[in-house]
């Protein structure tokens, strides 16, 4: 049976380094945040933090707390025909709620853990990538970010009620042992 697992954590915790050790370990890809960064090239804006914001709120507001899930819930249904999906990115408590409520023994979450200090710090060094899957934050918008994710989309709730939580305070390389364990004791 193929699962989808979900990873869950505040921004620059580890969650992108977690989903691409269960791509190479040949798991289906899906960044929840994509829709953002698509409609926001849709619009002709220049992506940027406060883009960013504006949209996932206007998400939220159109179509509730269960946004993304409910826009990404087609995209996991076609790829779990074929493969297991690594879901990056999953932040609501209603998202969380409509997606155990349809997979139910299918879905797994991950939490990854990195004190906020650390957090900033990594995220002030990121280097941009042509995804925009990376991209540097100053510290003063990645402390803005959490405290918005944190009181106006639910963040915490899918944190807290995670199966697995990995403390990301070590080396890439340490990361990647502890998913890989996971991986492998969890047969995924």
């Amino acid at each position: 049976m193929f699962k989808v697992v979900f990873i869950v954590g505040m921004p620059g915790s580890g969650k992108t380094i977690v989903s691409d050790c269960f791509v190479n370990h040949g798991f289906f890809y899906l960044r929840f945040g994509q829709i953002v960064l698509d409609e926001i090239k849709d619009k002709g804006l220049e992506i940027s933090e406060d883009v960013e914001r504006k949209i996932r709120e206007g998400l939220r507001k159109k179509h509730g707390q269960a946004a993304f899930a409910l826009l990404n819930i087609p995209k996991i249904d076609k790829a779990l025909k074929n493969s297991s999906v690594i879901a990056d990115g999953l932040y609501s408590w209603s998202e969380y709620k409509l997606l155990k409520k349809k997979y139910k023994n299918k879905m797994i979450v991950i939490a990854v853990f990195a004190p906020p200090e650390l957090r900033y710090e990594r995220l002030e060094k990121r280097p941009y990538d042509k995804d925009n899957r990376f991209r540097p934050i100053p510290r003063e918008k990645s402390l803005q970010r959490d405290y918005a994710e944190i009181e106006n989309i639910e963040k915490g709730g899918p944190i807290a009620m995670a199966d697995f939580t990995i403390l990301n305070t070590g080396t890439e390389k340490n990361l990647r042992k502890i998913v890989k364990k996971i991986i492998n004791d969890q047969n995924l």
